[in-house]
């Protein structure tokens, strides 16, 4: 097999030129790129692209939501043996600037005039930006800067090139080599600004098969693509997989239709991070809660079932036959329609990974017959480290090394990878690259965890996050704050959470409701609100808080471990945590020290034993405007429990 990508496409072109490469939903309906198609806009692009002056090695940022040309724009450019960049869409436009700067653009394909937009606001601030090209022509009619064209215009381009020189293409592909540079992927850049992760066709290629060996992946595969390009989960199953195994990429019509075009299509294959499986869950038991009374209790008698036998079932283990017959009635009145609502009804493996999953998350999906699992791993390590065999899938652990892999642990407890999918190296920056990369080919992952006895890997924490309590009654105590956050946002009241505690006498966090969950709960008890910020200071909600606050120290306290991390004080917040006020990275990552500084005096009274405390904070809107939130925020008391005996002897 091919081991770069342009190679890939051009073998799945040749061997099934008719085969669907490629669907993207247009006013409603769904139209399909064959690979042969796919190959010829993709000669086209390269060759305009050469004739614009993209050379080997330089950078081609592209920007927008999954698109197939912008996929064909990737190959294009990875054909010339240039690297594209992928960034973040919901980006604002600041956030650009040291990217672009860093890696030294000259050329982007955004994909419509939103990110046209973003980038003329920059431009000054970028001055090797020289070339941008669009994909949606919408609104872009009376521009008129210097060096902004249509994808079109390239394409067309391209092909008269491609007329006049047939054998370019093939001598640019040819060229090629699979340790060649295939793209780089930013990190979000929690503690400063981000780094570029320098991938090679090798690297890359290599994981995408690994994953697709691991789970028996094939062509007929279909896969729905509505996360971040930039992201590299997203990348690896909608593009590095997609090459390797040449099944049929989707593309929603936009991001208000996903869940629609989500049951259009019913993919076999499915990735996403636990936010998205908590939000369609938690969707689902809105609106059984307006349902009638009778569907109601077939709800909860049938989910009662599920929860006790289905992941026996899905793991192969022994159930009684009565057990059965009651399961299959209850996938035919509940189980059945439940994964179409989903749009899970052909969902043959799913994946979710970034973040810890809840174990009541993980155990309803798996209860009702979908094949949910977790995987481990990072932009670093081209993301496939570890995964869960179909039969051995467990919501605390994230699954066995697979094929290539080696795993380490450092005397420190961080976790350390060996790996055929490593990163080449930082982008300009040797000095970090020395940093995670040992000599030997050690991969310092930055993650404290351990292998337990049956060899699954588990993950407590960010290694430099892990902290101690100091002083009080649980002095030198662990504190692992993603730990304690993952099991506070288990609840589907609960979106968000900060807890703080490292060098302190205890723990205490902001929490962040989930506003429609929360909401609906409010709605249905008669609770009036008017907006966000009203209904995060209720009282009743106060309380609700408290009493998943207590579940999680009550949880804790069986961990001798991690008892002294119980919640002793918290707060919720007045306004939701946000990736363009700079709190959350674009990949809804915490940004911890970033919070810090920002709700300083909210930590202090905390600390400081104060009931209340008023805040005033900046705020952008989505519309770009800016504006203020203030509000008194109340300080509550959460009970906490003695360490278990048993598990602290």
């Amino acid at each position: 097999m091919e081991m770069h990508f342009p190679g890939l496409l051009l073998a799945h072109a040749r061997q099934r030129p008719q085969a669907a490469a490629l669907r993207e939903k247009e006013y409603g309906i769904w139209q399909t790129l064959s690979w042969a198609d796919l190959a010829r806009m993709t000669c086209a692009l390269a060759h305009g692209l050469h004739q614009a002056g993209l050379q080997r090695g330089q950078h081609l940022i592209v920007v927008g939501e999954n698109r197939p040309r912008l996929y064909a724009c990737m190959l294009a450019a990875q054909s010339l043996g240039a690297i594209p960049v992928p960034l973040y869409q919901d980006a604002v436009a600041a956030e650009f600037v040291y990217p672009l700067n860093n890696a030294e653009v000259a050329f982007a394909i955004v994909e419509d005039q939103e990110q046209v937009d973003k980038l003329l606001e920059i431009r000054e601030q970028c001055p090797l930006l020289a070339q941008i090209w669009y994909d949606d022509p919408r609104g872009l009619r009376n521009y008129d800067e210097q060096g902004l064209h249509p994808l079109d215009a390239l394409i067309a381009s391209g092909e008269v090139e491609a007329k006049t020189h047939p054998q370019l293409f093939d001598e640019w592909v040819a060229a090629l080599r699979p340790d060649d540079v295939a793209a780089m992927f930013f990190t979000s850049g929690t503690t400063g600004n981000p780094k570029g992760v320098v991938h090679t066709h090798r690297t890359l290629i290599d994981r995408a098969q690994a994953g697709a060996q691991f789970d028996k992946l094939t062509s007929n595969e279909e896969v729905l693509a509505y996360l971040p390009l930039a992201w590299i989960g997203q990348n690896i199953f909608s593009y590095a997989q997609w090459l390797a195994c040449g099944y049929v990429v989707n593309c929603p019509e936009s991001a208000s239709t996903v869940t629609i075009d989500l049951k259009e299509i019913g993919p076999t294959y499915y990735f996403a991070p636990p936010r998205v499986f908590e939000g369609l869950l938690t969707s689902v038991m809105i609106r059984m809660e307006d349902a009638a009374a009778p569907k109601r209790w077939l709800f909860k008698r049938c989910m009662d079932l599920a929860r006790r036998v289905g992941p026996a079932l899905m793991d192969g283990r022994p159930v009684g036959a009565l057990d059965r017959v009651k399961y299959a009635l209850g996938r035919l009145l509940v189980y059945g329609p439940l994964r179409n609502t989903l749009g899970f009804s052909r969902v043959r493996v799913a994946y979710t990974a970034g973040e810890a999953i809840g174990p009541d998350l993980f155990s309803f999906y798996r209860s009702i017959g979908i094949n949910l699992k977790q995987l481990y791993g990072s932009t670093e390590t081209a993301v496939f480290v570890c995964l869960q065999p179909d039969h051995e899938a467990k919501a605390d652990t994230v699954g066995v090394p697979i094929a290539g892999v080696e795993i380490r642990l450092a005397d420190s407890g961080e976790i350390l990878v060996r790996s055929p999918g490593l990163l080449k190296g930082y982008y300009k920056n040797d000095a970090a690259t020395a940093e995670v990369l040992t000599a030997d080919g050690w991969y310092h992952t930055g993650d404290a965890g351990f292998l337990d006895a049956q060899g699954h890997l588990k993950i407590i924490d960010r290694a430099k996050d892990v902290g101690r309590i100091q002083g009080g009654a649980n002095d030198g105590a662990m504190f692992a704050p993603k730990y304690v956050e993952n099991k506070l946002k288990f609840f589907p009241h609960i979106k968000e959470a900060v807890a703080f505690g490292d060098r302190r006498d205890r723990v205490c966090a902001f929490i962040n409701i989930d506003f429609d969950a929360v909401g609906n709960w409010a709605e249905r008890r008669n609770l009036p609100y008017a907006g966000y910020t009203d209904l995060a200071a209720k009282p009743e909600v106060y309380e609700l808080i408290r009493e998943c606050v207590e579940k999680v120290n009550a949880d804790l306290a069986q961990d001798g471990l991690l008892a002294g991390s119980q919640i002793t004080r918290f707060l919720v917040l007045h306004k939701e945590l946000d990736a363009d006020d700079g709190e959350l990275t674009r990949t809804r990552k915490v940004r911890r020290g970033a919070i810090a500084e920002k709700y300083a005096v909210l930590i202090d009274a905390l600390y400081g034993g104060r009931s209340s405390q008023f805040i005033e904070t900046a705020v952008k809107f989505e519309d770009g405007r800016s504006g203020k939130v203030s509000a008194d925020l109340k300080i509550v008391d959460a009970k906490t429990f003695p360490a278990a005996a048993v598990r602290a002897a």
